[in-house]
């Protein structure tokens, strides 16, 4: 267990940047397919991908039909009802920025949920951490905050809840789970539920453009394997509301990956707005000694 320490004190950050690359990887590739058709293509890579690992390293299943539903379930949640909001409220006209803002609110419906569902003490100090968290979110993206893709901000929402109920899920049903049969377990049954869909609400055409091959190849292997293991593994050894609350860091670092690459501008109020959020993660996340003791 002591080996592990170093790798999950490094986590969070990690996951973090690599989260934040997710909305830059659906605005590069969701130009070319439609946003059912591009996950479900991602997933039947996912899963491709992940089973000759599950098989190679004899991973452990799930003991009972129980346990398979209920990862199933949290999978659906995380992957195909938080991924589909996300991506068709992109692909309507949404700024990446708003959907990454709407999406950070999470840590709020995590907390508040986390208290009656997990029995779960959010401190008055993580609560403070929680809404300083939020106000440096949308410090950070306010100047994008345009009439243009109102109507697809709905799926921006059903992304959000989503999101919150699959952690909160997670942390409840899922504790022993295999990450590697798990994913797997979870990977199938988003790739069956978007089979379904896809071919009722899209054409399910691809323009396999330079761009959409890189969006693609990144999406599923740095997305889909990285940093959602990232997510699952911190969601096993921390609090739900605490691994949340790092999604308030998803805006800003999405806002300097999408500066590097798209050219797009930040300027102080966004810059302040990021050394807000950072200090609101830290108020939830960091413990001292005294607030880490059993009492």
């Amino acid at each position: 267990m002591t080996t592990r320490e170093p790798w999950l004190a490094a986590a969070p950050a990690l996951f973090v940047l690599l989260w934040s690359t997710g909305f830059i990887g659906a605005k590069l590739g969701l130009p070319y397919a439609e946003p059912m058709t591009f996950l479900l293509l991602r997933f039947v890579a996912a899963a491709a991908l992940i089973l000759p690992v599950v098989l190679l390293m004899r991973a452990s299943w799930p003991g009972s039909l129980r346990e398979v539903a209920h990862i199933a379930v949290a999978g659906l949640l995380i992957h195909a009802a938080y991924l589909s909001g996300v991506y068709i409220s992109i692909a309507g006209g949404t700024p990446a920025g708003i959907v990454a803002l709407i999406t950070s609110l999470q840590p709020i419906l995590t907390a508040v949920a986390a208290g009656p569902l997990l029995a779960e003490r959010v401190s008055r100090r993580q609560w403070s951490g929680l809404w300083l968290g939020l106000i440096g979110v949308a410090m950070v993206v306010v100047d994008k905050l345009v009439p243009s893709g109102v109507g697809s901000v709905g799926f921006a929402v059903f992304a959000l809840v989503s999101l919150s109920a699959g952690t909160l899920y997670q942390k409840r049903f899922c504790e022993n789970m295999d990450l590697r049969s798990g994913s797997f377990i979870q990977f199938m049954a988003t790739m069956l539920v978007l089979l379904l869909l896809a071919p009722l609400f899209e054409s399910m055409q691809i323009e396999w453009s330079g761009e959409f091959i890189f969006a693609f190849v990144w999406l599923v292997v740095v997305l889909s394997l990285g940093a959602v293991t990232l997510l699952l593994l911190m969601i096993r050894k921390g609090k739900a509301a605490k691994v949340a609350s790092l999604f308030y860091l998803v805006p800003p670092v999405t806002a300097l990956i999408a500066f590097a690459v798209f050219d797009e501008k930040l300027g102080i109020v966004a810059i302040a707005g990021m050394l807000i959020s950072a200090t609101g993660v830290a108020l939830v996340t960091l413990r001292s000694a005294a607030a880490a003791s059993p009492g």
